[in-house]
């Protein structure tokens, strides 16, 4: 490097000139808080993606394999051939309905239950890992089998017939009828009065039958059977009493198993968010009630169905760490939450869970490709949340571009600080080239300057943005959770980012230090001299 590095040192450190060692400071500091601030905004973003993705994928699966139909009895054979793609290592069959849980007096709606295979689910989702009481074995209870289909649900009260048949021929609205001259269906009011005219009749008959019925004797009074009452049957103090106050049915009519504990023990497990669980002051052993809101006509079994409600037993409560997950999502086992609906062994979809989560979309184009009979599609993780991710993602990018800003600002100030040099060094630059020193030695000697300062300032702002961000994982900045579905503010120091912010901060550096060292390169010594 030679006499140029040293003569950069040296303008750096000029004791003649006090202002330019300020100036040369405030450039330092000014590339510092810059790679400061920059590095702190890009940890928290990208923990902000991390935390999502890691609570996303804590409690729902990689890919899935939906059908266009509510009828998926077949899972098993898809589960079967989706267990041998590459890349696959679990599979679970799932169901999933909006319902309304109540607990006591307290009730919460649009709460999701999924009913998952039991067995099968630890190999898809980390939901044991986030079970912080009770425990998940208690979620199938013993002898569960799937519902079977029934071929007329219970309760259904099936639809009249027609009462009032057409005539053959009439053709309604798709073929000609015959119409009188106010344009009036003819056959139509034909029928309608034949049918009157029958209802006339059976009127008539009815009130000749009555008439018979004044003029017949009356029949001699029948005996009383031995032992019949005799007299008033008024009860002492007459018909007055009072209705109770709980409007609940007696236990022999229709008894109550959330109050007997040994029939509570045998109902079927349920695991509850912890959010959810404190809206309900519902805790371990707790017997809640799950309520169907899918009440009205049935078109495919042409019936009106009431809501169904089944109790569960509290088994476990876990903590996603995402409060819409531990606020409105609830699991139970896969065959209680198909009873909910008499559709029989029927399930909403196939999860899967993959070795690696980055090659979850090429898995699921190759399953896709697998089931092509046009009656699947298969979605990954982050088709399934890809207006969160991608809203992150722009959020990164855009708060980085920015701040990035705030590095170009210091830019400034450190083409401002060799400006300020090259000005007052002009009768020093001017001896130099005289003595012989070239241009691209002049240019070298400004260009290690503002490539030191950058140096300096980088090395100074990476410093300072690690301290700032382990004080941030330490401290836990809270947050609102229902604002933010996340409780505290989420960090990730990644050495990739702080290296992306150095070379930029270096590369944004020497680019800002060209015009000035061009500036003193291009001097003559004439002009160097005659300045003075």
């Amino acid at each position: 490097m030679g006499y140029p590095l040293e003569l950069a040192l040296r303008y750096l450190s000029s004791k003649k000139r006090a202002f330019i060692s300020v100036g040369t400071a405030f450039a330092v500091l000014g590339v510092a808080l810059g790679v400061a601030a920059l590095a702190t905004v890009m940890s928290v973003t990208g923990g902000f993606q991390s935390q999502f993705r890691e609570k996303v994928l804590g409690v729902n699966a990689h890919v899935l394999v939906l059908k266009y139909s509510t009828d998926f009895r077949e899972y098993r054979d898809v589960m079967a051939r989706v267990r041998d793609v590459p890349g696959v290592i679990g599979t679970d069959p799932f169901v999933i309905n909006p319902m309304m849980i109540s607990h006591g007096t307290r009730t919460a709606t649009g709460v999701l239950l999924k009913g998952v295979d039991p067995d099968l689910m630890p190999t898809v989702l980390d939901l044991p890992r986030h079970v912080r009481e009770g425990s998940l074995a208690g979620l199938r209870r013993a002898g569960g089998a799937p519902p079977v289909r029934p071929s007329a649900p219970p309760g259904v009260r099936p639809l009249p017939e027609p009462t009032l048949d057409l005539p053959a021929g009439d053709g309604g609205v798709l073929g000609e009828v015959e119409r009188d001259d106010a344009g009036r269906n003819v056959p139509l009011l034909r029928a309608i009065a034949a049918a009157m005219a029958d209802a006339d009749r059976r009127d008539d008959a009815g009130v000749a039958a009555a008439r018979a019925d004044d003029v017949a004797p009356t029949p001699p009074p029948r005996a009383l059977p031995a032992g019949s009452p005799v007299g008033s049957v008024v009860p002492d103090g007459g018909y007055a009493s009072a209705l109770p106050d709980d409007d609940a049915l007696p236990d022999d009519v229709a008894p109550d198993p959330c109050r007997d504990a040994a029939t509570t023990a045998k109902l079927p497990g349920l695991a509850v968010g912890t959010t959810l669980a404190k809206n309900l002051d519902a805790k371990v052993g707790d017997c809640v009630e799950i309520t169907s809101p899918t009440i009205g006509f049935a078109f495919s079994q042409g019936s009106v169905r009431p809501p169904v409600a089944k109790q569960f037993r509290v088994v476990a409560v876990f903590e996603a760490g995402f409060d819409q997950y531990d606020s409105k999502l609830v699991y139970s086992d896969l065959h209680e939450a198909q009873s909910f609906y008499d559709q029989g062994d029927t399930v909403t979809g196939v999860e899967m869970k993959v070795a690696d989560i980055d090659d979850a979309r090429a898995i699921s184009h190759r399953i896709e490709k697998l089931l092509a009979n046009g009656l699947y599609h298969t979605m990954d993780w982050e088709e399934l949340n890809h207006g969160l991710f991608t809203a992150l993602l722009i959020q990164k990018v855009g708060m980085s571009i920015v701040l990035g800003l705030i590095i170009l600002v210091a830019a400034f100030t450190v083409v401002a600080t060799l400006i300020m040099v090259v000005l007052d060094k002009k009768k020093e630059i001017a001896v130099l080239k005289a003595m012989g020193a070239t241009d691209a030695a002049i240019l070298r000697a400004f260009l290690y300057q503002g490539g030191i300062i950058g140096v300096l300032g980088t090395g100074a702002g990476l410093a300072l943005g690690l301290l700032v961000c382990k004080g941030l994982i330490v401290y836990a900045f809270p947050l609102d959770p229902r604002v933010y579905f996340i409780s505290h503010l989420p960090v990730e120091v990644r050495a990739v980012d702080f290296a992306i912010t150095g070379v930029v901060s270096v590369a944004i550096c020497l680019l800002a230090t060209v015009l000035p060292a061009l500036y003193a390169a291009r001097l003559r010594p004439a002009e160097g001299l005659r300045a003075q």
